[in-house]
C-alpha cells in the first residue's frame, strides 16, 4: 500500500509540474516599434509608455512576470516583419504591442491573423478597422480619420473658414486624415480646394510650400514627428504663418515634436484624443507617473501606450494569468479596454474593434514660459464613422489620394 502511495504522488507529481512550469514562465509581450530613423522620438515615446503600463503593476500579473521584448522596425515594412516573425517564432509572445506607421500596420495583418496573435496596434490606417477588419487585431489610438472628422466640423462651424488648402504626408495617415477632414467640412459648405502630397523622407518642404495657394482661408496639415518640427519652422521662415492659419492633426503638436519647435507652433489648432492637461483622474495619475521619470509633458504617444500596458496587465489579471488560451484573452483586452479608467477620458470599442472615445480641439500657447496644448472644445464619444450610419459610411470609397476629390 505504502508503495501504490508513493507511485500515485509520484505521478502526481509528474502530471502537475508542467502545469507549475507554464505558470512560471513569463508573460511575454511583443513591442515593435521605429527606434531609427525620422520617427524615432514618437517610436521612444510609445515603447516608454508602455514600460510605465508595466511598471505600475510591477511588471507582474496574476503571478506570473511580464517580459517585454522590444524590437525597431526602423520604420520599413520588410524590417518590421522580420521582427515581428522573431517574436512570433523565436520568442514566442502571447501579446503584440505597438506599430506607428500605416503601411506597415497593413503589411503585418496576414501574419498576426494566420499566428492568432492578440495585438493592440497603436496605427491608425481606417480600414484596419472598417472594410478589412480583423479579429486579433485592437486598436488601441484612433482610425486616420476620426479626429480630422471633428477638426472638418469645428473649421466650417467655429473658425468659419470657407476655402482650405491641404497638405500631408503621402500615406495612408496622411491621404486618411486629410480625407475625414474634407468629408466633414465640405458638408457644411466648406471646400478643400487644393490637396499637396510629401514624400515620409522630405525633410526640405520648400518646394511644396510654394505650390500651396494663397487665395484660402487656412491651410490643413497631417505630419508626424520629425517632419512636423521642420514643417512648422519652414511654414513661418515662408511668411506663411500670420498669413494662413495652420490646423490639423494634433499628432503634429504632440509634445513629441512641440518640445522641439519654438514661437512658430503658438496658435495651432489641431484635433487630438488626449492632452496633458485634462482633469481626469486617471489622467492625473499618470502625469504624476511621467513627472516621477522625469517627464513632466510626456507625448500623447505615450500616453496612449501606457494604457496598452495597463489594459494588457488587467486582461492577465481578469484570466487568474492564463494568457496561453488566445481566445479567451483576446476576450478579456477587449473587456479590460472598457473596464479600465483611462487618461483619455471614456472609451467604448466598437464591433469593428475601433475605440469611440472623445476627441479634443487643441490651441498651441505659451503658458509659463513654455508651449503646451491647451483644450478649448471638446468633442464627447466620436465614433470612427463620425455621425454617419456605419452601413451607409462603408458603401462610399475609402479615403484616399484622390478621394474626395478636388473642387477647385
Amino acid at each position: 500500500m505504502r508503495f501504490i502511495a508513493i507511485s500515485i504522488a509520484l505521478v502526481s507529481l509528474a502530471l502537475a509540474t508542467p502545469m507549475r512550469a507554464v505558470a512560471a514562465e513569463p508573460i511575454r509581450v511583443g513591442y515593435l516599434g521605429p527606434l531609427t530613423g525620422i520617427f524615432a522620438q514618437a517610436g521612444k515615446d510609445m515603447l516608454e509608455g508602455l514600460k510605465m503600463g508595466f511598471e505600475q503593476a510591477g511588471y507582474q500579473a496574476a503571478g506570473r512576470k511580464i517580459e517585454l521584448l522590444e524590437e525597431d522596425t526602423e520604420g520599413n515594412p520588410a524590417t518590421a516583419q522580420a521582427k515581428y516573425r522573431k517574436l512570433a517564432q523565436q520568442d514566442r509572445i502571447n501579446v503584440l504591442a505597438g506599430v506607428l506607421l500605416s503601411n506597415i500596420g497593413y503589411a503585418l495583418v496576414p501574419p498576426i491573423e494566420r499566428d492568432q496573435i492578440p495585438t493592440l496596434f497603436l496605427t491608425t490606417p481606417d480600414d484596419l478597422t472598417k472594410r478589412r477588419r480583423t479579429k486579433w487585431i485592437m486598436r488601441s489610438n484612433f482610425s486616420a480619420s476620426q479626429p480630422m472628422h471633428a477638426l472638418g466640423d469645428y473649421a466650417a462651424k467655429t473658425l468659419r473658414y470657407k476655402r482650405v488648402a491641404a497638405i500631408a504626408m503621402d500615406n495612408a495617415f496622411g491621404h486618411e486624415g486629410i480625407g475625414g477632414f474634407q468629408r466633414v467640412f465640405e458638408d457644411h459648405g466648406g471646400l478643400v480646394v487644393q490637396k499637396t502630397w510629401v514624400p515620409l523622407n522630405a525633410l526640405d518642404f520648400a518646394p511644396y510650400l510654394a505650390q500651396i495657394r494663397r487665395d484660402v482661408d487656412a491651410v490643413v496639415q497631417v505630419f508626424v514627428a520629425a517632419q512636423a518640427v521642420r514643417f512648422a519652422k519652414q511654414y513661418q521662415e515662408a511668411e506663411l504663418k500670420d498669413r494662413l492659419p495652420l490646423i490639423g492633426s494634433g499628432v503634429f503638436t504632440d509634445q513629441s515634436a512641440l518640445k522641439s519647435m519654438g514661437d512658430e507652433a503658438i496658435g495651432m489648432v489641431s484635433a487630438l484624443i488626449w492632452a496633458p492637461s485634462l482633469s481626469t483622474r486617471a489622467n492625473g495619475e499618470f502625469m504624476k507617473l511621467a513627472a516621477a521619470r522625469g517627464n513632466p509633458l510626456p507625448a500623447y504617444f505615450t500616453a496612449v501606450m501606457y494604457s496598452a500596458g495597463r489594459w494588457i496587465t488587467e486582461a492577465a489579471r481578469a484570466l487568474d494569468g492564463q494568457v496561453e488560451d488566445r481566445e479567451k484573452f483576446l476576450g478579456a483586452l477587449r473587456a479590460a479596454i472598457e473596464k479600465t479608467e483611462d487618461p483619455r477620458g471614456p472609451i467604448k470599442l466598437d464591433e469593428y474593434n475601433n475605440p469611440t472615445e472623445n476627441v479634443y480641439i487643441l490651441k498651441v500657447e505659451k503658458v509659463g514660459g513654455r508651449l503646451q496644448n491647451t483644450v478649448i472644445h471638446t468633442y464627447p464619444m466620436v465614433s470612427q464613422f463620425w455621425t454617419y450610419k456605419a452601413e451607409e459610411f462603408l458603401k462610399t470609397p475609402p479615403y484616399d489620394r484622390n478621394y474626395p476629390p478636388v473642387k477647385p
